[in-house]
């Protein structure tokens, strides 16, 4: 499993029901793309849930690194950033996936929290505690499903959750997203539990 995120910080006026149109006319184009396990359509609102800027910052979980490849130098993702700028696209290593006890429902919320990976620490211990709080995670009320993923380039740990409804974020560490829409063509097939 393989992750992934850009994110278009847009102007602090800007109207984000343009970005929720788009969503709604666009959002099913990656309904079938090969290679894709889910993109989970976001975006922050300034002043809502605490957010300070207007945000559109998709993230992916893949299946195949040739799914995400053609996505990136094949056309899916050159629409964004003709529209909004080519942005920088964060890449990380799956450490593991759970699917939540509202695993059935529709994704209303995303939290992503961050956090760096502490020198000096044995790092398979670091790969437990993740695996172990990801499970947890999955384990809590309204969770559809939640990854735990690592860049290694800058030693950050991420935890991705989605969640079936807006109180489940209340309270929750890490930046809360509204999800637009989800397309997850090969969801049934990300790999369950840890990734090594």
């Amino acid at each position: 499993m393989h992750a992934m995120q850009y994110a278009f910080t847009l102007p602090a006026d800007y109207s984000m029901d343009v970005v929720r149109e788009r969503v709604a006319r666009t959002g099913h184009l990656l309904d079938e793309w090969t290679g894709l396990g889910l993109k989970a359509y976001l975006m922050r609102e300034r002043g809502v849930r605490g957010s300070a800027v207007n945000e559109y910052a998709p993230f992916y979980l893949w299946n195949t690194v040739e799914g995400m490849n053609s996505f990136l130098w094949e056309g899916g993702f050159q629409r964004p950033a003709d529209d909004f700028g080519r942005p920088s696209v964060r890449q990380w290593t799956g450490l593991a996936y759970e699917e939540g006890g509202a695993a059935g429902s529709p994704a209303r919320a995303a939290v992503r929290s961050r956090r760096p990976v502490p020198d000096g620490v044995p790092l398979a211990g670091v790969a437990a505690d993740a695996v172990r709080e990801n499970g947890r995670l999955a384990a809590l009320d309204g969770t559809v499903l939640t990854a735990a993923v690592v860049d290694t380039s800058r030693w950050e740990l991420v935890h991705f959750t989605l969640l079936a409804h807006d109180d489940a974020a209340a309270g929750a560490e890490g930046d809360v997203f509204e999800v637009l829409h989800v397309s997850a063509p090969g969801r049934d097939r990300l790999p369950r539990g840890r990734q090594w």
